[in-house]
């Protein structure tokens, strides 16, 4: 069975991670493949940071050590800027060498490919595609009286707390293109299933890439969503015009044949419903 999870953020991570552990315990054979959103990808530092796919990575690592924060800490005693990103040192190492790898010419596909394989995904019978090879980057456009400012959603979310948003800008959507096997994955693939992932900034963001909306429509699978939390979701839902229901989120998919749980739904649950 070959499963698909349009995935972001950290909820989305836990997700995929109690999938996979649901799949291990099951007699069959199952592919699990992750399209992961890049738009809160961000440079920091000097390095390239990609949070979604980091939060994955750590999730399905079979090596959950690494969790100390010397270098975020030292950076600190330096005086060194941004200090509102949380980074342990072995998300450090990661970026270091993301930022090495894409540097010599790799792109981020065969980046993330390959971090996932160190980190043992492969052998659990999970692919890693990020949605786009192409940089991009989602912005939180706010307005004072004097002036409107676009910060970056990750700046907007740890340093700013999530303010009112008027809207949000992707900026690099309009190059972006589906990264090798996104689409394929999408279209091939026996289920679709949308993790409980911040509909506009996470979920809504994949689902903006030229292509895979299309590729959604035309698939034969089934698609499953699972409703997220509504708690952390106000800030987002509101810079679109929608209240934090599970009829305002299931209206962001209203062109796509959707089938609907709980947040509550487990993995279980999910492959019950099919």
């Amino acid at each position: 069975m070959r499963i698909t999870v349009i995935s972001g953020g950290i909820t989305g991570a836990h997700f995929v991670r109690g999938l996979v552990e649901h799949l291990e315990d099951s007699p069959d054979e199952t592919e699990v493949t992750a399209v992961v959103n890049t738009g809160d990808d961000i440079s920091l530092w000097g390095l390239r940071v990609c949070p979604d796919i980091d939060s994955l990575l750590t999730q399905l690592s079979d090596d959950a050590s690494g969790d100390s924060t010397t270098v975020a800490d030292e950076l600190a005693s330096l005086d060194v800027y941004p200090q509102w990103y949380p980074v342990s040192d072995r998300e450090m190492a990661t970026h270091l060498a993301r930022t090495a790898w894409l540097g010599q010419g790799a792109t981020l596909s065969e980046v993330s490919a390959r971090l996932a394989t160190q980190r043992g995904l492969s052998t659990r019978g999970v692919r890693l595609l990020p949605m786009s090879d192409v940089p991009v980057e989602t912005h939180a456009v706010l307005e004072s009286e004097q002036e409107q400012q676009a910060v970056h959603v990750q700046q907007w979310r740890h340093e700013l707390g999530s303010p009112p948003a008027t809207r949000f800008v992707v900026a690099g959507m309009d190059r972006a293109v589906a990264a090798p096997g996104v689409l394929d994955a999408l279209r091939e693939t026996d289920l679709v299933l949308l993790a409980p992932a911040d509909p506009v900034l996470a979920t809504g963001i994949v689902l903006g890439v030229p292509g895979v909306r299309d590729a959604l429509r035309g698939t034969s699978a089934p698609i499953v969503g699972i409703t997220p939390e509504l708690d952390d979701l106000g800030p987002s839902l509101a810079a679109v015009g929608l209240d934090p229901t599970a009829a305002g989120i299931a209206s962001l998919y209203r062109d796509l044949r959707v089938t609907w749980l709980a947040a509550d739904a487990t993995p279980a649950d999910v492959l019950a419903s099919v």
